[in-house]
């Protein structure tokens, strides 16, 4: 007679090996989190701490700089430079502005009729942007010079009595005016303006379109009620990657501008380099334009109706 013997079956999992097994499990996404957090922590959060605390200092470079709770300093912060908040707002406002009508137009025409040509248009545009910022600013200084193609078109046109009786041009000059701020402005951050709408134009779904035809809509109509609450990510995402970066911009101020178009960059970077007691009102400009942006920015979004988009 034969017998069978058969394995017994696999014995459960200890409790303390169950619980190790948990514990890694619970763990993993914190250690892939990691590197990131690290990364937010010593280059975001230590900075920004960094800024607040010298706002609050008294001082200078020679004798060293002590923490006296010196809130006097955001007093002189918005009240000695309202100007350059002013300068720094109206230009960031008309850069998104002119980077959205401007950029609309471009990433439509690369998303619907770029066919097999996009990757090259896209290249076109993001291309620039491997050249250093400051050559690109200095590059305007010849375009937009007296003898430039701008200037010279404009004279011909006979226009710039009319931008200069408007304040934006200095009589027959547009170099060294708010104009030829706003024109490097523009020239610099349109990428990022035409990146996001790009990304989110090619999403959507041509048939789309062609219902909106089968349906008789017009082209407009079609834009409006189907493309452009599509497209709206890319809106909300191009315009704060437009109007954060150039709120606090200075290089176009500085190269392409005068002294009467001062911003707030130009202010900190002379407090902080040019001046030796300039550390803690140089920190509390940054902190104010930093919560300034983000109040905007935070009821931008509100407004917009997009918490959820972004």
């Amino acid at each position: 007679m034969t017998t069978t013997l058969s394995a017994p079956p696999d014995a459960p999992p200890k409790p303390a090996s169950a619980g190790r097994a948990a514990r890694r499990a619970a763990l993993t996404p914190w250690l892939l989190l990691l590197p990131g957090l690290l990364w937010l922590v010593v280059f975001f959060l230590v900075p920004i701490l960094t800024s607040v605390v010298a706002s609050v200092q008294t001082g200078n470079a020679d004798e060293g700089y002590r923490l006296t709770w010196n809130w006097g300093n955001y007093s002189h912060a918005i009240q000695d430079y309202l100007p350059q908040y002013g300068h720094s707002l109206l230009y960031s406002v008309l850069c998104t502005v002119f980077c959205l009508a401007l950029g609309y137009p471009v990433a439509y025409f690369i998303a619907f009729r770029g066919g097999r040509w996009k990757t090259l248009l896209m290249a076109l545009v993001v291309v620039p942007s491997f050249t250093s910022f400051l050559i690109r600013t200095i590059a305007w200084k010849t375009i937009l010079s007296d003898n430039g193609p701008v200037t010279s078109t404009l004279k011909d046109l006979h226009v710039l009595g009319v931008t200069s009786s408007l304040g934006w041009t200095v009589g027959d000059h547009v170099l060294a005016s708010p104009a030829a701020v706003v024109c490097g402005m523009v020239y610099n951050f349109l990428p990022f303006m035409i990146l996001p709408l790009y990304t989110s134009l090619e999403k959507i779904d041509p048939r789309l379109h062609e219902a909106g035809r089968d349906l008789y809509c017009s082209p407009y109509t079609t834009w409006r009620r189907v493309t452009l609450p599509l497209s709206m990510p890319g809106v909300v995402g191009g315009t704060l990657l437009t109007f954060i970066p150039a709120v606090g911009d200075y290089i176009n101020a500085q190269l392409l501008g005068n002294p009467n178009t001062g911003v707030v960059g130009q202010k900190i970077e002379d407090l902080f380099l040019r001046q030796t007691s300039g550390y803690p009102v140089g920190s509390a400009i940054s902190v104010v334009l930093m919560v300034g942006t983000l109040i905007l920015v935070t009821i931008y979004i509100r407004k917009a109706g997009t918490e959820d988009l972004i």
